[in-house]
């Protein structure tokens, strides 16, 4: 039997290689344990309805780079499939709605279109997005320009126990605390403002309304401070007869608005399930393919090894020893076999990888054809409410000025909110 102490350092290095390297390359198993569930905050107390504010949240950004959009591998390197992406932006949104909802802490809380005006304004943009982890970058305001929640980032990584059966994939959402957090973090803000400052949120939203039909007619009811926050100086007399056609108007905007939202709504029970499949098998390709990598590099690096080794190993025979020879032939041979099977085994780890990724692809594909825009009827109008429902709620708006003119007789105006700075302004005359 040969003994490396009783030889020179390079053999010692050759026998020592390999079991160094694999404890280097060695898998570290790590222990999964159940995800600490988020609930949004429950309401304890009923608000007052003149400080119950209306949530609005847009569609969210789809956030698919300009500079790759058209390369589907750069796409697929990221985890990004734009049809999948763009049935996201419209369903995340809902979750989201759902769970403010579910508080019991706001008012009407809708999907709306990117024109419409509400209390509470939220936006969001799509960071990533797969069965295993969601990222959104958020951003709140109010009607008055205050802002509630800036360019902030939540993420998560998914609830597995959401995923064992469909009953629980119905009952929640694997990213149920992403949503959780942003509206714990709104009601925190919410909570800050003095009553005042919520009552006066409804007032503006009312007179950005107004301001947006008849310009003429709000001037001086409000204005911008230095801040950008804008402030109630004071309020229309009671029966104004230009307020109340605008109140009318703003009825019929709501009632669209309320169809939109629904459209949306619709659109995710749609979604819910062939979107839930998707995630579910996605974050089960997503740990194969990463399983996969881990064991390619394991494989690669104990291979290369393992052949290194076999031509690390120097002469050790005395000459004439003819048996020492053909040991030492055999040991280096059986090195280098083995160590290019392994280097074979993790190339072909590599390609179990990617064809995991390609299955992703062809999910997504499949997801796309299961949802479908919808047509719906609107004051009479046939929309076809999908990715340009913005372009035909601007449409709408213009109508609706359309019919004011009608109304009133004079000319369609549009002008800005009131900018000049807010200073101390005077008691409102009266209150609502």
């Amino acid at each position: 039997m040969i003994n490396p102490m009783r030889h020179g350092p390079s053999f010692r290095r050759s026998a020592l290689a390999l079991p160094l390297v694999a404890a280097l390359a060695a898998c570290v198993t790590s222990e999964t344990r159940p995800l600490p569930k988020v609930n949004p905050i429950q309401a304890t107390v009923q608000i007052p309805e003149a400080e119950l504010l209306d949530v609005g949240v847009r569609i969210f950004d789809t956030n698919i780079p300009a500079s790759i959009k058209d390369d589907e591998e750069a796409l697929a390197k990221k985890r990004i499939y734009p049809e999948v992406r763009a049935a996201e932006a419209s369903y995340l949104p809902g979750l989201l709605r759902a769970t403010l909802e579910s508080s019991g802490q706001w008012g009407a809380v809708r999907v709306v279109p990117e024109k419409a005006i509400v209390d509470v304004l939220v936006a969001g943009t799509i960071e990533s997005s797969t069965g295993a982890r969601l990222a959104l970058r958020v951003n709140v305001t109010d009607s008055t320009g205050r802002v509630w929640i800036k360019d902030k980032e939540y993420a998560g990584v998914a609830d597995l126990g959401s995923y064992k059966t469909e009953a629980a994939l119905r009952v929640r959402d694997p990213f149920q605390n992403v949503y959780s957090e942003i509206a714990n973090d709104m009601l925190a803000v919410r909570e800050a403002l003095a009553s005042t400052d919520r009552r006066d949120i409804h007032r503006v939203t009312r007179l950005r309304f107004a301001n947006d039909f008849a310009p003429e007619a709000v001037k001086g009811y409000f204005a911008t401070d230095a801040q950008g926050v804008t402030r109630v100086a004071r309020l229309p007399a009671e029966g104004d007869p230009v307020m109340e056609r605008i109140a009318r108007i703003r009825e019929r905007d709501l009632a669209v608005i309320d169809t939109v939202d629904s459209y949306y709504a619709n659109f995710a029970d749609k979604m819910e399930s062939p979107y839930g499949n998707f995630r579910r098998v996605s974050q089960e390709e997503i740990e194969k393919e990463d399983r996969a990598l881990a064991s390619a590099r394991t494989r690669t690096v104990l291979g290369a090894a393992a052949v290194l080794a076999s031509v690390l190993v120097a002469n050790q025979c005395a000459p004439g020893d003819y048996t020492c020879r053909n040991i030492q032939s055999a040991a280096r041979t059986a090195g280098a076999v083995g160590g290019v099977a392994g280097v074979m085994s993790g190339i072909k780890k590599y390609s179990e990888a990617k064809v995991h990724a390609e299955a992703l692809k062809e999910l997504a594909d499949t997801f796309r054809a299961e949802v479908t825009p919808q047509v719906v009827e609107v004051e009479g109008r046939t929309l076809k409410l999908t990715g340009t429902a913005e372009e035909q709620y601007r449409e709408w708006r213009e109508l609706l000025r359309q019919i004011h003119v009608e109304e009133t007789g004079g000319a369609v105006a549009a002008g800005p909110v009131a900018t000049a700075p807010a200073q101390a302004p005077p008691p409102v005359s009266r209150t609502e």
